[in-house]
């Protein structure tokens, strides 16, 4: 029974017409995706539509190669421009730029495609294996869970600071204080507009993370007269023998692959948190286990495995609840669910019983799309290499038009393009001030969420131990705590490695 219903999904997915519309989709993903400000969600519900005409299997394999490619797209932009092309690439950034910039574009770029097909892959296998008893665990977490979950999170903030922990803690405060600009997100009443028609609306998180990473980015650049290393000498070595040598440097650290890709499905699963949150607790957990942590955002390819497999791993696991739930866990996921609605599918508990051969073809039509990323990819490495023999007085107003059309494109409202040039000034200025930007975009990112569980769980319990008396929660409380003292721990180190040689230079 489970045989003929995988052979039958098996058998539509590899026919030939969806096998072409399924390439189209993994192209337009990634191309999408590579443009700051166009996220993964937008190439979806644009997709939408081009679906109605499809078989449902069909249709959504289709969506599931714009989802794969997409995953991986930011990375291009996030690897060769310093810039995230989407929200769930930001830890992509600390390490492959650096990286692209010491000469190396090419390895950074395989790095994190390898990284996100392993990532995928591994996330496929376990949705197969585990959807059940994972969807089960992320359907019972309550407010209480999601609000620790957050916090431990949060902690993540100490991670990403180097030796300034006060200017990370700043920054961090900084990106807290922005999420709470605009309507309650409980009640709707605005909040710290100062009556502005601007802030009335808050400050959409898009706009946020294109002004903090690309404006700021863009004027730094521009600063630097200077052209990126050519890649003329880089790109027959990459084409012909890097790839594949950095496949095997991927497969040389297991346990980080591994451990990044699982806690992307467990990401993935719990509905809300997504690839951005994935992307930075996967790089967090690999600097922490790292015997050089110091090494991390210097171009150490253990970032780049981490934060790539950790954001791909989210595609298989936002599946899980949605598969045996019926409960989205992303917003890509519910546009899913839309599509599968359209052609009178239920999607819930039943749909493995009902819709066998739909199921487990999802499950085959997530592996080919991943094998689709990677090919796509690997034979677009010469083009996308090409990005760093374009003088910068063209790419960077190319790439701000993008940023400003991606910004514009999310509400349709000019207002929005007034807030992208404060934030990037915010943002260079901060640079300039050597401020780490990663923990204010975190703080953004997670500020409504952590706000929103924390009066949910005290609404429907003011008792404020509950979040110490409820399992889950007490350890994920605990786990923020031992994360902060390690983080503290870990600078104090590095400040102490730092002195002897600054005592020596004042000896002499």
């Amino acid at each position: 029974m489970m045989l003929d219903a995988f052979l039958a999904g098996a058998h539509q997915v590899f026919a030939f017409d969806t096998l072409i519309y399924m390439l189209i989709g993994s192209v337009a993903g990634i191309v999408a995706a590579a443009i700051p400000g166009f996220t993964v969600t937008m190439a979806i519900i644009l997709t939408l539509p081009l679906t109605f005409t499809m078989g449902p299997l069909q249709g959504v394999s289709v969506m599931l190669s714009v989802y794969v490619g997409g995953y991986t797209g930011g990375l291009i932009s996030a690897a060769l421009l310093g810039i995230p092309g989407t929200p769930s690439s930001v830890a992509t950034t600390f390490d492959a730029y650096p990286m692209a910039r010491g000469g190396e574009p090419g390895r950074a770029l395989s790095l994190g495609v390898w990284s996100s097909f392993f990532g995928t892959v591994i996330s496929t296998i376990v949705l197969i294996i585990a959807a059940p008893p994972l969807a089960m665990i992320a359907v019972k977490l309550g407010p209480w869970e999601y609000f620790s979950l957050i916090v431990f999170a949060l902690t993540i903030v100490a991670s990403l600071v180097g030796n300034s922990l006060m200017r990370g803690l700043i920054a961090g405060v900084i990106g807290l204080g922005l999420a709470t600009i605009g309507p309650d997100p409980m009640m709707g009443q605005p909040r710290l507009t100062f009556e502005s028609s601007i802030l009335m609306p808050g400050l959409p998180f898009l706009v946020v993370l294109i002004g903090i990473f690309a404006i700021s980015q863009l004027m730094g650049e521009l600063e630097d007269h200077g052209k990126g290393p050519s890649s003329d000498a880089l790109i027959p070595d990459v084409i012909e023998f890097k790839t594949w040598a950095v496949m095997r440097e991927v497969l040389m650290h297991p346990v980080n692959l591994v451990r990044s890709s699982l806690i992307g499905v467990f990401i993935g699963a719990l509905p809300g948190a997504g690839g951005s949150i994935a992307n930075l607790l996967a790089y967090d957990q690999a600097k922490r286990s790292s015997k050089n942590p110091d090494e991390f955002g210097k171009g150490n390819p253990d970032g780049v495995i981490a934060s790539e497999a950790g954001n791909s791993a989210t595609a298989g696991g936002g599946l899980i609840p949605m598969i045996a739930l019926g409960i989205p866990g992303s917003a890509v996921d519910a546009i899913l669910m839309a599509a599968l609605m359209v052609h009178g599918i239920s999607v819930g508990p039943r749909l493995i019983m009902d819709n066998a051969d739909l199921a487990y073809g999802m499950f085959v039509a997530m592996v080919v799309a991943s094998l689709m990323m990677l090919v796509v990819c690997v034979l677009s490495m010469r083009l996308f290499l090409r990005v760093t023999d374009i003088p910068k007085q063209f790419i960077v107003p190319t790439v701000m038009i993008c940023c400003v059309i991606g910004a514009f494109a999310l509400n349709n409202r000019v207002t929005d393009l007034y807030l992208l040039g404060a934030i990037g000034l915010v943002g260079y200025g901060l640079k300039s001030l050597d401020y780490p930007l990663a923990p204010l975009v975190l703080g953004v990112i997670l500020g409504p969420i952590a706000e929103t569980n924390l009066r949910r769980a005290l609404m429907s319990d003011a008792d404020w131990t509950v979040f110490f008396t409820r399992p889950i929660s007490a350890v994920l409380l605990a786990a923020a705590l031992l994360s902060v003292i390690f983080s503290v721990r870990s600078v104090l180190k590095m400040r102490k490695k730092d002195r002897p040689a600054t005592d020596e230079q004042d000896g002499d």
